[in-house]
């Protein structure tokens, strides 16, 4: 499997410093990778570590957080229950999902359900409210160094994704067995956000789909984000900005027998945000693709219903 030459960015640069290399790095592969994003290690083993144990939670336990109708939006999601669209086997995984908590009287409420907290393990919510907060931080920096490079001022995304319906899945992919023939950890899909940060990757298994057809495997040095850009972005920028397709593969040999787990940030705008071309990214070779507008929370409702977590 060949590796994909992806540039290690540092996000201890100013936006400013790393914009066009952001810039030239999501146009050739539609994925960054990105270290001294700043979030505290320790942070990030801890919430590793109630990661494993969460899963590791009887499922009869696991199943008293399902909320069924919601789309998966907070709480757990059940084995197999996710399918990438188009695709007709559903993906070997099981996830939980943290997101964005609103005042009763916020007028996005309606769109974004509260957060629902596990019993155990202990700390979960302190752990996990933290960590959202630190994603949401570094997803802000890396959205100006994008809105930089796109030629806009390097505060235009910030109202767009204030009080944005991001999403934080903790995700678990249990060993492969052999009766899963025919189906993957995550089938090839792209992601329906602005941009993901994604922590967990050094585990081999994510792959991108190359301008040629063929898979590369993503390695990311040990604690960096890859971030992959959104169909919302790439909707946004007239596809400026590709929304790369991309896949989780079964492991071989002795790895099918261990679990993998991930941690991706689904960054969000709001729900009433109107995803609406830019006009740099419109031009004589380059029409615009998408003259009708769509909300955010419109656009999230069709995708869930293609990939099976809403009917």
């Amino acid at each position: 499997m060949d590796i994909a030459e992806i540039p290690i960015l540092s996000l201890a640069d100013e936006p400013r410093g790393i914009a066009s290399d952001i810039g030239r790095s999501f146009r050739t592969f539609g994925f960054a990778l990105v270290r001294d994003h700043g979030i505290d290690p320790a942070l990030i083993a801890e919430a590793w570590r109630l990661t494993a144990e969460l899963f590791a939670l009887p499922t009869e336990e696991k199943m008293r957080y399902f909320m069924a109708g919601t789309g998966g939006a907070r709480g757990y999601t059940p084995f197999r229950t996710e399918v990438a669209k188009g695709a007709t086997e559903k993906d070997l995984k099981e996830f939980w999902h943290v997101g964005r908590d609103l005042p009763d009287d916020h007028p996005l409420r309606s769109t974004m359900l509260p957060n629902i907290w596990p019993e155990s393990p202990a700390g979960f919510r302190t752990v996990f409210e933290t960590l959202f907060a630190e994603f949401d931080r570094a997803g802000s920096r890396l959205l100006s160094a994008i809105a930089l490079d796109l030629g806009l001022d390097e505060h235009w995304f910030d109202p767009a994704i204030e009080d944005g319906n991001s999403v934080l899945r903790l995700l678990h992919y249990p060993p492969v067995k052999a009766e899963a023939s025919g189906a993957i950890r995550a089938g090839a899909h792209e992601d329906i956000n602005l941009i993901t940060l994604l922590l967990g990757a050094e585990e081999a298994g994510l792959e991108l789909l190359g301008k040629d057809g063929r898979w590369l495997s993503i390695a990311p040095p040990e604690g960096a984000l890859v971030v992959n850009i959104g169909d919302m972005l790439q909707r946004l920028t007239n596809h400026v900005l590709p929304s790369t397709t991309h896949r989780v593969r079964n492991p071989a040999g002795e790895r099918a027998g261990y679990s993998r787990y991930s941690m991706p940030f689904f960054l969000h705008p709001r729900s009433d945000f109107r995803l609406e071309t830019l006009p740099e990214c419109i031009g004589s070779d380059r029409p615009d693709r998408y003259p009708a507008t769509i909300t955010a929370d419109e656009y999230l409702q069709e995708r869930l219903r293609e990939i099976g977590l809403k009917g």
